[in-house]
């Protein structure tokens, strides 16, 4: 029997449906201050034992896109075992302007009796999903991924972050150009277990 509950929520339809849209696929508009103030404020209410806020956001957007892009070609050039070609470190230098609105979720862990390592890691992870989710039900597309440049050391100095910090992932933001066609998702019945005991 069908729940006209559910059928009709439309929060539920949005987490039913919502997917990744390719950076390429994003163009401006971006989102406006208010839009992007909201989106920010949905993703700093996640799960945070302790009230550590073990995560925070830096906006990438307009200029500031080209000279991330420097930075990740800098840390290309610096740690390939070859010389980068001049293609490649042309896709380095657009990395990060290929969506107008760029945010990098830090994850920062800060040593707290009962606040384990991992579950701070984990509200980083939820702060992502939350960006992605705000920016969707307001209309625009996103798509958090890590990208390599996460895991280099020239590029993490570059960003300035500190010791106990890492790259959660960098959300990409904006209109969707294209709409992706759906992918194909795991059968409940292969993911889902009940406890016997």
């Amino acid at each position: 029997m069908s729940n006209p509950t559910i059928e009709s929520n439309p929060t539920i339809e949005l987490l039913k449906t919502r997917r990744s849209v390719k950076p390429d696929l994003l163009c401006e508009p971006a989102p406006s201050a208010d839009e992007l103030q909201t989106i920010l404020t949905i993703a700093a209410r996640v799960p945070d034992h302790k009230k550590l806020a073990p995560w925070r956001f830096v906006i990438i957007e307009g200029a500031a896109r080209d000279t991330l892009g420097e930075l990740a070609a800098q840390a290309c050039r610096s740690e390939e075992a070859e010389p980068p070609s001049h293609v490649r470190l042309d896709t380095e230098r657009k990395r990060f302007a290929r969506a107008p609105l760029v945010i990098a979720v830090i994850s920062r862990v800060k040593e707290t009796r009962g606040a384990p390592e991992w579950e701070q890691i984990l509200s980083a992870g939820a702060a992502c999903m939350n960006l992605c989710i705000a920016a969707n039900a307001l209309g625009y597309g996103s798509n958090w991924i890590t990208e390599w440049v996460t895991y280099s050391k020239t590029f993490t100095d570059g960003f300035g972050l500190a010791p106990n910090e890492r790259i959660a992932g960098f959300v990409h933001i904006g209109t969707i150009k294209e709409k992706p066609t759906e992918r194909e998702r795991p059968a409940l019945a292969d993911v889902v277990s009940r406890y016997q005991g």
